[in-house]
């Protein structure tokens, strides 16, 4: 029995699926999850979010940036907790990049009061560093940026010149908006709330590798 196997011509192959990195300003989106809805879409899962916004590509990484919250160790145990159940649920497809919180004393010269100002520190440095990093070695096609903030500007501008066959474009988190990021990428869009409300983790997640569960915190629902 003869076998013939017929080579696809050159010109006729598919493309693969372009790779795709998803960079999470943690704090710009937190604080639009709250403005939106309270405390009710915190418990998101980012790798079935990124996927819903580019349904297209092949995902290679989540890279989320954040910091760890001071003197309120309930609310601190819940962002761990969040964060151990997004990397147990998506393996190998989550970086956690942690800044730091400064404190700042504040007083009023009106009234005399006085009070702790807390500052997010580092986020915005380490994300645009990484972003510019990736670009410059073409880990990626594409770049999705969840944030609106208008301090990575000068990040997209670089990375666009270092790479500039790359695909950038900015999701808006909910209440947030910036016109320069926006004027700066071939495309932007606001992430709806049907997005964020199908891409939530299951109420308990369980780590494969460890067998702890880590379920959706009370005050989150």
């Amino acid at each position: 029995m003869d076998i013939y196997c017929h080579a696809m011509p050159p010109n006729s192959r598919p493309n693969p699926p372009e790779r795709l990195i998803v960079y999470v300003d943690g704090f710009n989106l937190y604080h639009g999850l709250k403005d939106r809805s309270g405390r009710r879409l915190l418990w998101l899962d980012l790798v079935n979010l990124s996927r819903s916004l580019r349904p297209r590509s092949s995902l290679v990484q989540v890279k989320y940036f954040t910091a760890p919250i001071l003197d309120d160790p309930p609310a601190a145990s819940r962002q761990a907790r969040y964060q151990r159940a997004l990397v147990a649920r998506n393996p190998g497809l989550v970086e956690i990049t942690q800044g730091r919180y400064q404190k700042k004393a504040r007083s009023c010269r009106a009234c005399g009061a006085s009070w702790i100002q807390y500052e997010e520190k580092e986020t915005d440095v380490s994300i645009a560093t990484t972003m510019v990093a990736d670009a410059a070695r073409g880990v990626a096609d594409s770049a999705l940026i969840i944030s609106a903030d208008s301090d990575l500007s000068p990040a997209v501008r670089t990375s666009r010149l270092l790479n500039s066959t790359m695909f950038m474009a900015a999701a808006f988190p909910p209440k947030r908006y910036s016109a320069e990021l926006r004027n700066l990428m071939p495309a932007s869009f606001s992430i709806g709330l049907s997005k964020l409300t199908g891409a939530q983790l299951p109420r308990t997640v369980v780590d494969p590798i460890s067998g702890r569960s880590f379920s959706r915190p009370s005050k989150w629902t």
